[in-house]
This record gives structure tokens, C-alpha cells and sequence, in this order.
């Protein structure tokens, strides 16, 4: 059974950091692309940044400059590194990812870390 399990979130002050990070467990053969989402109370789920497994990189507008996606592959880790953080980057953000398994690639959500910034 594949797992993802964020880490990482918490209360932050406008202008401060976070670091998420997702890890993947279970019976894995190969991660493709992995992501980070957010989705903040009456918002439709918005995708943040992705990576693929070569290293290439994705972000939302509103996002580019202050998020740093990164990944280990060895590890089976994505982090998103969060600078300059603003309120309206406050949202309950989720990992997923592309996993083969035994044989098929299914993708897979975590569960969610919350992030709030205010002051």
C-alpha cells in the first residue's frame, strides 16, 4: 500500500517561511511527477508547483519567485519551500504524486498539512 504523508505546516507571520515535505511509502517501483496543490476554504483546489522526475519545474504565477519545489529521489521526498509568504497563501496544502506500483502508476493524495499566515 502506497502512502504520502505531509509535514511541515503551521501558523507564519506575512513575510516568514515554511518548508512542507512529503514523503512516499509503500510498495513503489518508480515516482513519476509530483505536486503540490493548496485549497483554502470555498476555493476550488489550486495545483502550486510541480517537479518531475528529471527535475523539471512548475509553479503558479502567483507563487514564482517566493516557492522553491524540490525533490529526493533516493529519499522518495518532494519540499516545497515557502519564503515571503503572504495571508492569501493560507490554505490546507496536499502532495500527490504519479507511483507506479506493481505494475500500473496510479496517483495518490496525502492527507493535507495546513498552512495560516497571519500576524
Amino acid at each position: 500500500q502506497v502512502q504520502l504523508v505531509e509535514s511541515g505546516g503551521g501558523l507564519v507571520q506575512p513575510g516568514g517561511s515554511l518548508r512542507l515535505s512529503c514523503a512516499a511509502s509503500g510498495s513503489i517501483f518508480n515516482i513519476y511527477t509530483m505536486r503540490w496543490y493548496r485549497q483554502a476554504p470555498g476555493n476550488q483546489r489550486e495545483l502550486v508547483a510541480s517537479i518531475t522526475s528529471g527535475g523539471s519545474t512548475n509553479y503558479v504565477d502567483s507563487v514564482k519567485g517566493r516557492f522553491t519545489i524540490s525533490r529526493d529521489n533516493a529519499k522518495r521526498t518532494v519540499t516545497l519551500q515557502m519564503n515571503s509568504l503572504k495571508p492569501e497563501d493560507t490554505a490546507v496544502y496536499l502532495c500527490y504524486a504519479d507511483i507506479q506500483g506493481a505494475t500500473q502508476v496510479w496517483g495518490y493524495w496525502g492527507q493535507g498539512t495546513q498552512v495560516t499566515v497571519s500576524s
